[in-house]
């Protein structure tokens, strides 16, 4: 199988360069074709400036992702001498390069790269040799939120000569708060041309590619080829696994972060980037993590919060990690293609990068990094294994090929899991929230036609319970008026009475909170023995104070559920139900279908947006 991958990798190679061949002798043919007719004006003289801004939005289909690297290759060939020397002139103005009469520079970096990279050039982690590979290097960021705004940033900012962002979203207010390269006159615009268009304007010298698409298993491959290096700056399981399998199947060092409230986690991955089966390469992300997180337990932005800087930190921190990977010297694979000439003409690029690298100590052992906000110290480092010896990515035995990812075969949100919609209560256990408005405000008519739960039509607020479930955080920004707050982690958290078969739950009992916040709502746990001696009916432990607070209400008014999706809400209705509160049915206890956003989709447009 690695004899497979290293054919097609090859093939992929040749046909790339192929492609570039034929386009440049186009190119070359255009540019004699305008010298001999501009040959009465010989004095005339090109100005060009070095890396040109490019996007994806002016190439043609078919030029989207070979230009990149393969620019530079036929460049290092023509200065080494691998062109006649009266063709040098024409394809460095054809590739938009300055051209020299000596065939050198003065200097190995442009006078304004001195003055704009000059503070990180003096210092020996970086220097002179730093700032080329940076200027070399190609680096792909995936995703253009939270993480990927201030990665791509200070990547830019550093000097990198080619940036590469993949994103298919558009740009909401809700993403403003942390996602930095954007603002407010840019929402509904592509996320991806947003972030360009600061990038430019913060470093022109860089040549940007955008790729307003989602990453899938059959484009993956071929956005990765032509960058050095990945950022992965998403926010999903399936993303990341296959991110990284697509790293390691083309030997691409990946920094890979993620955060969430106030916390966040980073790794650099696959560096060194070896081949499959090869134990001396880095762990990959299936090295640290072999199966993914239960679906139901993987908690997004949008629900669970997120803190600007927190993020920012993170994206940070990526960035710091890709230069630190660039400046040191990427090991790349070898390749009989891949010895692009460094800017100055005298050795390859590969060579120059390899031979640095060996020359230094490598301190590059893997690790994560997790960052809490709130605690202290706020940063706490922990050394991961090597390379798992039965990985499905990167051992000997992967079954994760370059084949499978380009035939479709590999569904990687199967693999990790679709959080299915909650749907746990029948239908005559719940309500619409314009039912519940109608009802709410007392006009039985509507509440009957559209089968209300609320059998005599005439539930107003005051001869009803409502109780939303959201937390107290939550609760505060905005509420249903007349609403009794009970955050959903306390009623989860509420055991179930496990009695003997001879024995009856007594009207106010319950345990102490034994089931996990995690947890279904409805599952029993295993309390601590309610009594001593074993005696159930004796000693019982004390209700927790909203069970107590709602046994104490009239027993003849309905209950109504909300939270703010309408998931929570069904769930704290089992558990109610569970824990006796609908009195053997005689009360009734429903949810609000799609809760506080149906509420203010379909009721009050003004209720708040979070």
């Amino acid at each position: 199988m690695p004899i497979d991958s290293s054919i097609a990798s090859l093939q992929h190679e040749i046909a790339s360069c192929e492609r570039q061949l034929q386009r440049l002798k186009q190119q070359l043919a255009d540019a004699e074709e305008a010298r001999s007719r501009n040959q009465s004006s010989s004095s005339a003289t090109a100005s060009y400036s070095y890396a040109p801004s490019v996007s994806t939005a002016s190439l043609p289909a078919d030029t989207f992702h070979s230009d990149i690297h393969h620019n530079r290759q036929f460049l290092g060939a023509a200065l080494g001498g691998g062109l006649p020397d009266e063709w040098q002139a024409e394809l460095w103005a054809v590739l938009e390069q300055p051209a020299h009469d000596d065939g050198q520079r003065r200097w190995p970096l442009e006078k304004h790269e001195y003055r704009r990279y000059g503070r990180q050039l003096i210092m020996p982690e970086v220097g002179l040799q730093g700032q080329l590979r940076l200027r070399s290097s190609a680096v792909l960021i995936i995703g253009a939120g939270g993480l990927g705004c201030p990665a791509a940033a200070y990547i830019a900012g550093a000097g990198v000569g080619t940036l590469g962002m993949v994103d298919g979203d558009t740009v909401e207010e809700s993403n403003l708060h942390r996602q930095i390269l954007h603002s407010t006159s840019k929402v509904g615009m592509p996320k991806v041309e947003s972030a360009l268009r600061n990038l430019k304007c913060l470093n022109p010298n860089v040549r940007y590619y955008s790729y307003n698409t989602r990453l899938t298993p059959e484009n993956a491959q071929d956005i990765f080829s032509e960058y050095d290096i990945v950022l992965d700056c998403t926010d999903t399981p399936a993303s990341r696994y296959l991110i990284s399998d697509t790293c390691v199947l083309l030997g691409k060092p990946l920094v890979s972060a993620s955060a969430l409230r106030t916390e966040g986690q980073l790794m650099v991955l696959n560096n060194p980037p070896r081949p499959p089966g090869d134990p001396t390469g880095g762990p990959c992300y299936r090295c640290v993590f072999p199966k993914p997180p239960p679906a139901e337990s993987v908690v997004s932005c949008g629900e669970g919060g997120i803190l600007g800087p927190v993020v920012g930190v993170m994206g940070v921190l990526q960035a710091l990690e890709a230069i630190k990977v660039i400046t040191a010297g990427i090991e790349r694979p070898p390749s009989p293609l891949s010895d692009e000439m460094d800017v100055d003409g005298t050795l390859p690029v590969s060579d120059k990068l390899q031979a640095a690298a060996d020359s230094k100590p490598t301190s590059n052992k893997p690790s994560l990094l997790l960052f809490s906000a709130y605690s202290n110290p706020q940063f706490r480092s922990f050394g991961l294994r090597t390379r798992k010896a039965k990985c499905a990515a990167c051992s000997a035995q992967a079954t994760v090929t370059r084949q499978a990812l380009t035939s479709g075969s590999m569904d990687y949100v199967q693999f990790c899991g679709a959080a299915s919609p909650i749907n746990a209560l029948s239908p005559e256990e719940r309500i619409s929230a314009l039912d519940y408005h109608q009802a709410r405000n007392g006009i039985p008519s509507v509440a009957k036609e559209n089968s209300s739960p609320f059998s005599d039509g005439r539930p107003e607020s005051q001869n009803h319970i409502l109780v939303d479930v959201r937390e107290k955080v939550q609760f505060e920004l905005a509420h249903l008026d007349d609403s009794i707050n009970i955050p959903f982690s306390d009623i989860v958290a509420t055991a179930v009475p496990q009695l003997s078969s001879s024995s009856s739950p007594p009207a106010s009992a319950s345990t102490t909170p034994a089931t996990p916040a995690t947890g279904s709502a409805d599952s029993p746990a295993s309390p601590k023995q309610a009594t001593e001696g074993g005696n159930t009916n004796d000693q019982l432990e004390p209700a927790p104070a909203w069970l107590t607070q709602l046994r104490q209400l009239p027993a003849e008014k309905p209950i109504v559920v909300t939270c703010r999706l309408g998931n929570d809400s069904q769930l704290a209705v089992r558990k109610m139900k569970a824990l006796g509160l609908d009195g053997d049915g005689k009360r009734m206890i429903v949810d609000v279908r799609g809760g506080l956003r149906a509420w203010r989709e379909n009721v009050d447009a003004e209720f708040p947006d979070y």
